[in-house]
């Protein structure tokens, strides 16, 4: 159960590491979210998000491997990903970039899920 544990948290810093690209800058951020960064606050505060995600995905990745860690990486994954899919779905209208991060954040749900039930067996068998 702890390789399941492992790789799903692997595949979760995965997709929470992705969104550090937008550190590189506007134009990184417009690719990725398909929003004009034309306002240079609204591209500090995507910026620091980005950075946000990254240590967010890189406390998962350190997680997968350290099992002491494994417990409050699965809840801080499970706070981002179903907070950004309520706020998405209760907004609506988002673009196909946000619908692309809608369904990465769907199958991080998945693992999460996954993750957290293998962590349980896992703690249940000893």
């Amino acid at each position: 159960m702890k390789h399941v544990v492992t790789a799903m948290l692997v595949i979760v810093a995965a997709i929470h590491l992705l969104p550090l690209t937008g550190v590189a800058g506007a134009s990184k951020l417009e690719a990725l979210y398909g929003l004009r960064m034309e306002d240079p606050n609204l591209a500090i505060l995507m910026r620091h998000r980005a950075v946000l995600f990254g240590l967010l995905g890189a406390f998962m990745l350190v997680a997968a491997f350290k099992p002491s860690w494994q417990a409050e990486a699965l809840i801080a994954g499970f706070v981002s990903v179903v907070s950004f899919l309520f706020l998405a779905w209760s907004t609506g209208g988002y673009n196909v970039q946000v619908a692309r991060v809608f369904t990465a954040d769907l199958v991080a749900l998945v693992c999460l899920v996954v993750g957290a039930i293998a962590w349980k067996v896992g703690r249940t068998n000893g």
